[in-house]
C-alpha cells in the first residue's frame, strides 16, 4: 500500500492520501480524541501523542500536529498507523445511518435505515425491558455494529437472529466494543482469525442459551485473553466453561495458543446464569 502525503498552508497539517475510498462521501472533522469514537481510523490516529486534531475527507486524511512537534518525527508513525488500519479492513466511519457503509454500496443507506427501525421498534423494548441498552453504530458489508450494554450482551445472539429474518442483507453482529478490537493487526492474525470463527460459530451460540457471551479480548504471543459477558458474568461455572470448554476448544484450533487468560470482573455480574455456590453443568 503506497500514501502520499502533501503539506498545506498550515505548517501544522498534513494531508496523507491512502489511494482508496475514505469517508465514501462527505467529510468528518474531529477537533479532538473525544470526539473520534465513530471513527475507528480517527482513534487510532489520536493514539499517537503528538496529533491533536483529525479531519476525513473522501479520498484523504488531515492530520494535525501540536505546535512543537516536527512532521520528521511524526509522519512515519501515522503512515504506519494508516497502513495499519486498511490493511486490517476497518472502516474508516462508524455512525449512525449508512457512514459506516463501504463505498460504491448504493444499497447501504436503505440497509442501515432499515436495521435501525427495526432496533427501534422491535429489539429496543425488549432489551430496554431486560434492564439493558442497545444503540445502532453502523452497517458495513453484511455486518452490523451495535452500543450494547448491560443484559443486550447477552441478547446478541437473539438480536442478530430477528435481523437475519428481516433483512437478509446482515450476515452478522457485532459489538461495538469487539469491532473497535478487530481493528487491532493482532487480531487478524490466522490463529485470531481462527479463535474469533470458533467462537462465532461455535462457543457464543451455545453461551447464548444462558444468556451470555464470550469475547475476544487480545491476542499476544502465545496467550489468548477472553471476556465472559451477560450471563457469563459472575456465573459460577465459569471457570468450568472456561477450563473444560472454551480453552481446551481454543488450543484445537490454534495449537500455538498455551494459555487462555480470563481478564473478566466476575464480582461486576449483575444477572449470572448459575449462581456461585450451586453447582451444575457447564454451559460449554
Amino acid at each position: 500500500m503506497f500514501i502520499q502525503t502533501e503539506a498545506t498552508t498550515d505548517p501544522a497539517v498534513m494531508t496523507f492520501l491512502p489511494g482508496r475510498s475514505v469517508t465514501g462521501s462527505g467529510t468528518a472533522e474531529f477537533p479532538d480524541a473525544g470526539s473520534a469514537k465513530d471513527s475507528p481510523l480517527a482513534e487510532r490516529l489520536f493514539e499517537i501523542d503528538a496529533v491533536t486534531a483529525v479531519a476525513l475527507g473522501p479520498d484523504h486524511i488531515a492530520v494535525t500536529k501540536a505546535p512543537d512537534a516536527d512532521w520528521n518525527e511524526i509522519k512515519p508513525v501515522v503512515l504506519r498507523a494508516i497502513m495499519e488500519h486498511f490493511m486490517a479492513g476497518g472502516p474508516a466511519l462508524l455512525t449512525g445511518v449508512g457512514a459506516a457503509v463501504g463505498a460504491g454500496d448504493g444499497d447501504g443507506g436503505e440497509v442501515a435505515a432499515q436495521i435501525e427501525e427495526l432496533i427501534d421498534t422491535r429489539i429496543r423494548p425488549t432489551v430496554t425491558q431486560a434492564g439493558g441498552n442497545i444503540a445502532f453504530k453502523g452497517y458495513e458489508s453484511g455486518i452490523v455494529v451495535l452500543d450494547l450494554d448491560g443484559p443486550a450482551i447477552g441478547l446478541k445472539q437473539p438480536i442478530q437472529n430477528m435481523l437475519q429474518h428481516y433483512v437478509p442483507e446482515v450476515s452478522a453482529v457485532r459489538s461495538y466494543d469487539d469491532h473497535q478490537r478487530l481493528q487491532k493487526p493482532e487480531m487478524n492474525t490466522p490463529e485470531a482469525l481462527a479463535v474469533r470463527q470458533l467462537l462465532d460459530d461455535e462457543v457464543n451460540p451455545a453461551v447464548a442459551a444462558h444468556g451470555g457471551h464470550i469475547a475476544l479480548i487480545d491476542i499476544k504471543d502465545d496467550t489468548v485473553y477472553i471476556r465472559l459477558e451477560g450471563g457469563c458474568q459472575g456465573c459460577g461455572m465459569a471457570d468450568v466453561t472456561l477450563k473444560q470448554g472454551v480453552a481446551v476448544s481454543i488450543r484445537r484450533v490454534a495449537p500455538s495458543i498455551a494459555h487462555v487468560l480470563d481478564v473478566t470482573d466476575h464480582a461486576g455480574g449483575s444477572n449470572p446464569y448459575f449462581q456461585p455456590g450451586k453447582g451444575g453443568a457447564s454451559p460449554v
